[in-house]
């Protein structure tokens, strides 16, 4: 066997879910929100958590070793991504996504062999539950925890897209599947002469006006309940959709596209964003494995590329189309009609 290869690589992503459940548990005791108040030695840190003694310094020693937690003189702190980004008292968290993937993904993703072989999802209607959307929609504590966990996922896409977009010649946008509303109230902060609206069914209306009036933005943001299957969308200059699209199969993506094409006056902008896997399909992973992840959950969805986006919006119609990064995995792809 030659000496300069080895299986280190191999094997760090073949165990790989030895760290990320770490990680997880961590987040589901909030560790990282305890250390947040202040810095603690590992009996003080293991009583708070009510851990049992054999393997609690193990565990505390492996979240410094994977670098989430620092150890100095035997006291145990947060990094400082683990304080901004996992501390659940702070605006900033990102952990409702990785709660969410604690309490079911975790499961569920024990199955992508049998996913990637019947192409059947794997999640609570494997069992006879109801689809993925219908049950959260159905449940309000379930339904808020999600909507939660889009919020942390996206929040720093969101925030580019505030930026990025030229907003400066739009007056009204319309965001698509709006969820918490996270995406609207980035845009309209950071264009005060913007008035938009958040369309999603009418079970997410509460949440949202919540989400507006408590970052001081509702007199420009207003809901509309409605649902994208039965009836056209509302109009707007710009349409938006964040990690929509990779909800469908290709016939919903083309339906979706072709009615923001329908809602947009000449001129206007159809943004999407998502995990856009790279177009040459080796580069990011994460986008990749999101694709895996709506084999999992959906019945047909899957991501893609920002080439299959733009083909699919110049068959819609749309005259220009151009995508950009935005940060991390997300990017989007805008087009004009």
């Amino acid at each position: 066997m030659s000496t300069s290869l080895n299986p280190e690589m191999i094997l760090q992503v073949g165990l790989g879910f030895w760290a990320s459940k770490s990680l997880l548990s961590a987040i589901e005791m909030e560790v990282f929100t305890e250390l947040s108040k202040h810095p603690e030695d590992l009996e003080t840190l293991r009583g708070r958590m009510g851990l049992h003694p054999r393997s609690a310094r193990d565990f505390f020693d492996t979240l410094v070793a994977l670098g989430f937690l620092t150890r100095t003189n035997g006291i145990y702190a947060n990094t400082p991504e683990t304080d901004l980004f996992l501390d659940k008292r702070k605006p900033s968290y990102i952990g409702g996504v990785l709660e969410m993937a604690n309490h079911r993904l975790y499961p569920f993703w024990g199955s992508l062999t049998e996913a990637l072989r019947t192409g059947k999802p794997q999640n609570e209607a494997k069992d006879g539950g109801a689809p993925l959307f219908e049950a959260l929609y159905a449940d309000p504590a379930r339904l808020k925890e999600f909507l939660k966990a889009m919020t942390g996922i996206s929040h720093g896409a969101n925030q580019a897209i505030a930026r990025q977009v030229s907003w400066s010649r739009y007056q009204t946008f319309v965001d698509v599947g709006t969820a918490q509303g996270d995406l609207a109230v980035q845009i309209a902060l950071a264009n005060p002469h913007l008035t938009g609206l958040g369309y999603d069914l009418a079970e997410v209306g509460p949440i949202f006006e919540d989400y507006a009036e408590a970052n001081s933005v509702q007199d420009r943001l207003r809901f509309q309940g409605g649902n994208f299957f039965d009836e056209p969308l509302p109009q707007a200059d710009v349409i938006t959709m964040g990690h929509i699209l990779h909800d469908w199969d290709l016939d919903i993506k083309r339906m979706l596209i072709a009615k923001a094409y329908q809602a947009l006056p000449e001129g206007g902008a159809f943004v999407v964003y998502e995990t856009l896997i790279d177009n040459d399909r080796s580069q990011n992973a994460f986008g990749l494995l999101m694709s895996l992840n709506m084999l999992i959950e959906t019945p047909g969805g899957f991501d893609y590329t920002a080439a299959d986006c733009e083909q699919w919006m110049r068959e819609a119609g749309f005259r220009e189309c151009s995508h950009q990064h935005l940060v991390g995995p997300d990017s989007m792809v805008i087009g004009i009609k």
